[in-house]
């Protein structure tokens, strides 16, 4: 177990990367015309595929009502589409429109551009490392 100071000296390197990884997302929405909230749910749907409202807010961390108006406003702008699942219409899931499939494949070159600049000073063996240690704190939230 890491000790005090350790983990305060964690703490602020968690806080800086957090405000320069939110800076740069938003400079770079800045310009796309959806906000932060909306870019984030359509790249969980770009990674996860479509997604039931319920999981979808789950993945979020928001209400389903919360997110009701984000999806209303990604129909509107043609990010998105709502399906009633077969066998239960009430069940309702979201998924990405060829639009937002082209917004999401966009917005993910930027994350890996991104990546790539952050792991530059990193070898492979660290980079790998790197990987473990934030699939286990992503494993850990």
């Amino acid at each position: 177990m890491a000790t005090d100071v350790i983990q305060q000296q964690i703490n602020h390197a968690v806080i800086e990367f957090y405000e320069r990884l939110s800076s740069w997302e938003q400079s770079v929405v800045r310009d796309q015309g959806v906000s932060l909230a909306q870019i984030h749910a359509v790249e969980i749907l770009g990674a996860n595929g479509p997604l039931r409202m319920k999981d979808l807010a789950d993945k979020l961390g928001v209400t389903t009502g919360t997110l009701t108006v984000l999806v209303d406003r990604l129909v509107k702008n043609g990010l998105v589409e709502r399906q009633t699942t077969e066998g239960d219409r009430r069940a309702v899931s979201v998924n990405l429109t060829a639009t937002g499939q082209q917004m999401f494949a966009e917005h993910d070159q930027l994350h890996l551009q991104l990546t790539k600049e952050m792991t530059t000073s990193l070898d492979a063996t660290e980079c790998q490392q790197f990987l473990s240690f934030l699939e286990r704190i992503n494993r850990a939230f």
